[in-house]
């Protein structure tokens, strides 16, 4: 994904700022709570290009890279890696910007794979859209 690139969609599918609630022991936000943000942006994602319910079925290669404070507005980018028969794998970046400062910067990035389910929840195959 580059942001840079004119030809990008350069809006983010979500962004939310952290509470006192989601952070660790530590006082940074909780990891956990980063992953679930990650997997909701993806499904956003993934349900509107399998065009049915999705089911998260895998994350790959995720990287930590900076810690994300209380107030820091976070953006999640993602864009589809690769469509299979029945799941599509979402690359999602996340960047946090200070709430007193214009600068962001990556805080995460990681491959989400969704399967698209039908309402019995068995796999279906994702749609293709050639052309």
């Amino acid at each position: 994904m580059n942001r840079e690139n004119p030809d990008y969609d350069n809006s983010p599918t979500l962004r939310t700022i952290p509470m006192p609630s989601d952070t660790n022991a530590n006082g940074d936000i909780f990891g956990g709570w980063m992953l679930s943000q990650m997997d909701l942006a993806g499904s956003i994602i993934a349900v509107k290009t399998a065009k049915t319910r999705v089911a998260t079925v895998g994350i790959e290669a995720m990287s930590f890279h900076k810690p994300v404070f209380v107030g820091d507005e976070v953006s999640f980018y993602c864009s589809i890696d690769r469509i299979g028969r029945t799941s599509i794998t979402v690359y999602i970046e996340s960047w946090a910007r200070n709430r007193l400062s214009a600068k962001s910067q990556k805080v995460t990035e990681g491959k989400f794979t969704y399967v698209a389910i039908d309402e019995n929840r068995k796999p279906v195959a994702v749609e293709r859209q050639d052309g």
